[in-house]
């Protein structure tokens, strides 16, 4: 654990936030930090994750973790629930993206990223459920991408991923309701951070097409995306679960 403060309390709501060092897992817990939870980043990079938490305020921790190690899920999830007491809200954020021509993704590469996307969030998702029930409930959510709405050539891996997790997330809504716990999932658009931005200016003429069937006419921030999730986990959003938000300035309507 990178510890950013020494003082753990079990009394404060307690957030899980997956890639949570940049994009917008930091974002989301730069919110839900804001908005009075303790946020517990998991991500790969231990120096990301200080600076991270230097940023997000005193009561944010770091967890170096790869969430493909699927074996190690367990384990972590029980040693911060037994660090913080509790664990109210997880939102699994992380993810790779892969652009390749169908016809040219290999079995292994398809693999890799089913395997970040969907089924480590399937993991852990598992274990956390297991201890909010017996907490008496809590918050999950996915976040796909409207990459699964569309039909976008060259991330058939990505797409077959996040389409994953959005059927996931409507089959635990319903299975975890009896327990209390809320499952939702956001579909961010096109959202302005440093990857997106590399793909989209080295691709002009694939700027102008998105930004000219969005309707807010502009790419959404990190932030915005952050407000939704602040939003489905708190008590105003309490008779909400098992849904698909998009945030994406109307692209998905546009024409």
């Amino acid at each position: 654990m990178v510890k950013m403060s020494d003082n753990l309390t079990g009394q404060k709501k307690t957030a899980v936030i997956t890639g949570g060092s940049s994009g917008i897992g930091f974002a989301v817990a730069s919110r839900l930090a804001a908005d009075g939870l303790t946020c517990i980043l998991i991500g790969r990079n231990r120096q990301k994750l200080e600076e991270a938490c230097r940023k997000t305020g005193n009561n944010s921790y770091g967890f170096p973790a790869d969430l493909t190690d699927l074996s190690s899920l367990p384990a972590l999830v029980r040693e911060i629930a037994s660090k913080f007491g509790r664990i109210d809200v997880l939102v699994n954020n992380a993810g790779i993206h892969l652009k390749k021509p169908a016809l040219e993704v290999t079995d292994e590469e398809y693999q890799r990223v089913i395997l970040t996307n969907q089924t480590s969030v399937f993991v852990l998702t598992r274990e956390t459920a297991k201890i909010m029930a017996a907490a008496g409930g809590g918050s999950v959510i996915n976040i796909s991408s409207m990459a699964s709405h569309y039909g976008l050539p060259g991330v058939i891996a990505y797409a077959a991923s996040k389409s994953a997790v959005e059927g996931m997330t409507r089959s635990l809504a319903v299975e975890l309701a009896p327990y209390n716990i809320r499952v939702n999932c956001i579909a961010p658009g096109f959202i302005k951070t440093d990857m997106s931005s590399s793909a989209l200016d080295s691709d002009p003429s694939r700027k102008e097409r998105v930004l000219a069937r969005t309707p807010m006419a502009r790419l959404g921030k990190p932030s915005e995306v952050a407000d939704a999730v602040s939003f489905l986990v708190s008590e105003a959003a309490s008779f909400i679960t098992g849904i698909v938000m998009p945030v994406d300035g109307g692209n998905s309507i546009g024409f």
